[in-house]
């Protein structure tokens, strides 16, 4: 079993964006692949992808397909969590161009078996499982709901990574 494995999501339809953003290309990279890269040169091994209402080829990661893709975000972290083979995973989402590896090695290097970034105090992405928290984590991840409430229940144990002075969490909404 991997220590840390990464696991990208990336199945959705992009509604507000226009399209699929897994795809969409900033500075000359898909989207998907610097956030495959990004978890691989954090220390991220294995890396998976969930793809959806997109699906390609995504050299450096397993790819793992959501039928139900459409539910929302809960239904791709629960498959994608369905085959995590991993002690820890940092999860992350496609459209954060200002994640950087530095970041997640940060969170890889915490020892806390629930680990959340931080910019500047505000919680964000990614987050770190342990093993014994993915069931929890999957029962409460429906619909645009992922980890948020398994996290708001567990605050006492959630450990907060600064990394605010290494990546920017701001997610990409509208197309540059």
């Amino acid at each position: 079993m991997a220590e840390v494995a990464g696991l990208v999501l990336a199945a959705g339809e992009g509604r507000r964006f226009g399209g699929p953003k897994a795809p969409y290309v900033v500075e000359g990279e898909r989207l998907v692949d610097r956030a495959v890269r990004v978890l691989h040169e954090g220390g991220c091994d294995p890396v998976y992808v969930v793809l959806g209402a997109w699906l390609g080829d995504v050299p450096g990661a397993i790819s793992v397909t959501n039928p139900d893709w459409a539910e929302g975000m809960g239904s791709s972290l629960r498959a994608g969590l369905d085959v995590v083979a991993a002690d820890r995973v940092v999860v992350t989402l496609v459209d954060l161009p200002g994640l950087s590896s530095e970041a997640v090695a940060r969170l890889v290097a915490s020892p806390a078996r629930i680990a959340q970034a931080s910019y500047s105090g505000e919680r964000g992405h990614p987050v770190m499982l342990g093993r014994e928290h993915i069931d929890g984590v999957r029962s409460v991840a429906h619909g645009d709901r992922g980890a948020r409430d398994y996290l708001r229940a567990h605050l006492d144990e959630v450990a907060l990574v600064e990394v605010g002075d290494v990546a920017s969490g701001e997610d990409l909404d509208v197309p540059r």
